[in-house]
């Protein structure tokens, strides 16, 4: 019997066959050559299974690889050589770690005989990634590449989700084995889905049916679950009104009867000031950041708090529980509605109903102080909130929103609108400057069918210029909405609220975008005057393949309402 004997190179282009990976985003380099060498057929002609597409620089390729997975479903995959190469991908790494995004990452090593000699391009990869990971390993010998790969793609789809690293030594590309392939589905040590304790069901449901005045809060954890039927059934049958985090915006949609708007500093006036009334709170996989809470010694003391989660040690960390279910909310949501009284039957109707009209005077007194000025504003410069909902009100109700970090990311957030799930990749819990561009490519590949907008400051823009390269080379379809102010403009208001005005380095010098649009052959606008808008947008939305829209924005255009750093989640400003 003829033995298919195979480099360990050509061992992992089949091993990530086997895991279904269609999309590597990468960058070539020394250590990682004979991977290229290996890819390069697999990616042409007849053998052709993977698209590689050819970033700028390394953390543009994991971020590619996160939004990649953020709008498909699927893990993201990112291909680096060693040392600046590996250390490049790790603020990708964290990023995909706090926000629980499946990546794998594939680092390329020096040769294990060379291991601790301060070789060329050397640095300790599976050391530096193992805090900001969920599993980082070095593959040290070819006959561990099915093996190890297949663990990779494991631990980073299942449970709560996010990103592996694994470091690959030169001599365990090169090495020749028999294939083999391996399945791994099971680590004795690793409990992905934790079985559901229908005691805490009985006890949240009992909770739940005596509650007057409750309120649950949305998270990604929904998305991740695609539990977002779930979580609609859930939510009807109880009547009960929905917050949502920034990443579990689009988990129900803006036009649903209970969503009653974004949880956090610049979320919605009324969602945060009822945090403050409800007599439950129903946390479903969201991990009560510091963003959601504020003052964490005064949130919520009034309520029972039930949380929903597939990751225990969630559990208590930043908020007392006082019932928890740790689960996958595909399974916990159905199994708690199925035990909740029907509020068409109940005696807690009109309490409910009263409850839910209760958040309209609140948010009528946002609409006039904050909403309407910020998407409707009669005079003076363009503002980010008008772009954003310009955008938003002609873009496809399938649209998928990519923002960079800053003002941008807090406007387009608040105003963009939600239809379709996963349909928001943002930079939540590291807030990466630089994400949106290289996201934008990867959500592209992972949803093609699917329009994406991508917004961006003057800041986060030129933090990841270089992938316009990508963009040119792919003809990504990415919409990019620059709003430029000439300023780092979060930086600058909070500047302006609590360091006395005084705008340390936050002003900026800008290129001309027009020029740079060119140098890339990227169709561009730029709108100055609001009465040209609604035609820039709509050429920009009609026009095939990539678009800059460049947006003069007003300089000190401040992002309300805002519950200032370290205060009660109801001590909301509506202005300045």
């Amino acid at each position: 019997m003829l033995r298919d004997k195979i480099t360990g190179a050509k061992a992992l282009m089949r091993a990530l066959q086997a895991e279904g990976v269609k999309t590597i985003f990468g960058y070539p380099g020394g250590s990682i050559m004979p991977t290229y060498d290996a890819l390069f057929d697999y990616t042409r002609g007849e053998k052709k299974c993977f698209d590689h597409i050819l970033v700028r620089h390394e953390q543009g390729a994991v971020h590619a690889a996160e939004g990649y997975a953020r709008v498909s479903g699927e893990v993201g995959v990112a291909l680096v050589t060693s040392g600046p190469g590996a250390t490049n991908t790790l603020t990708g790494v964290a990023d995909a770690m706090l926000d629980s995004t499946p990546i794998v990452v594939i680092a390329g090593q020096v040769a294990i005989g060379a291991l601790g000699t301060d070789a060329f391009q050397e640095v300790d990869l599976v050391g530096v990634a193992q805090p900001i990971s969920k599993w980082s390993y070095q593959i040290r010998h070819a006959e561990d590449v099915a093996w190890a790969v297949s663990r990779a793609f494991y631990i980073a789809r299942s449970g709560r989700p996010g990103p592996v690293v694994l470091d690959f030594p030169r001599n365990a590309q090169v090495e020749e084995i028999d294939w083999e392939p391996k399945k791994v589905d099971f680590i004795r040590s690793y409990v992905a889905y934790p079985k559901l304790n229908m005691d805490a069901v009985r006890q949240a449901a009992e909770l739940i049916n005596h509650a007057k005045r409750p309120l649950a809060l949305v998270g990604q954890g929904v998305e991740l679950g695609n539990a977002q039927e779930e979580l609609k059934a859930f939510l009807e049958k109880a009547g009960i009104p929905a917050g949502r985090t920034m990443l579990g915006l689009s988990a129900l949609p803006s036009n649903h009867p209970l969503n009653v708007g974004m949880l956090g500093m610049h979320g919605n006036y009324a969602v945060n000031l009822k945090e403050q009334e409800c007599d439950v709170l129903i946390a479903i996989g969201m991990r009560f950041s510091d963003r959601v809470t504020g003052n964490t010694k005064t949130y919520a003391k009034q309520a029972k708090i039930i949380h929903l989660d597939i990751d225990r040690s969630e559990i208590d960390k930043n908020v007392k529980t006082d019932v928890a279910i740790v689960a996958d909310c595909k399974e916990s949501l159905p199994a708690l509605t199925a035990l909740i009284d029907d509020l068409q039957r109940s005696t807690l109707n009109v309490q409910r109903q009263e409850w839910r009209a209760s958040f309209q005077e609140l948010d009528q007194k946002e609409r006039e102080k904050v909403i309407e000025p910020a998407i409707h504003p009669q005079e003076g410069p363009l503002l980010m909130g008008e772009v954003v909902n310009a955008v938003a009100e002609q873009a496809a109700d399938d649209a998928v929103l990519v923002t960079d970090v800053g003002q941008n990311q807090l406007f387009a957030t608040r105003y963009f609108k939600y239809h379709h799930k996963r349909s928001v990749c943002t930079s939540g819990g590291l807030g990466t400057m630089g994400y949106g561009m290289p996201a934008a490519i990867g959500a592209t590949f992972g949803a093609p069918e699917r329009t994406v907008c991508c917004f961006m400051g003057d800041g986060g823009f030129q933090m990841c210029i270089e992938e316009l390269g990508t963009i040119m080379e792919q003809q990504s379809p990415v919409k990019m909405i620059l709003m430029n102010n000439h300023y780092l403009g979060n930086v600058r208001q909070w500047q302006d609220m609590f360091w006395m005005r005084r705008k340390s380095f936050t002003k900026m010098m800008n290129p001309c975008y027009e020029l740079i649009a060119q140098g890339y052959g990227i169709p561009y606008v730029a709108v100055t005057d609001r009465k040209d808008l609604r035609g820039a947008v709509e050429k920009m939305l009609t026009t095939d393949g990539p678009f800059i829209l460049e947006c003069a924005i007003k300089e000190d255009d401040d992002v309300l309402p805002m519950t200032p750093p370290g205060m009660n989640v109801n001590d909301m400003m509506l202005e300045i």
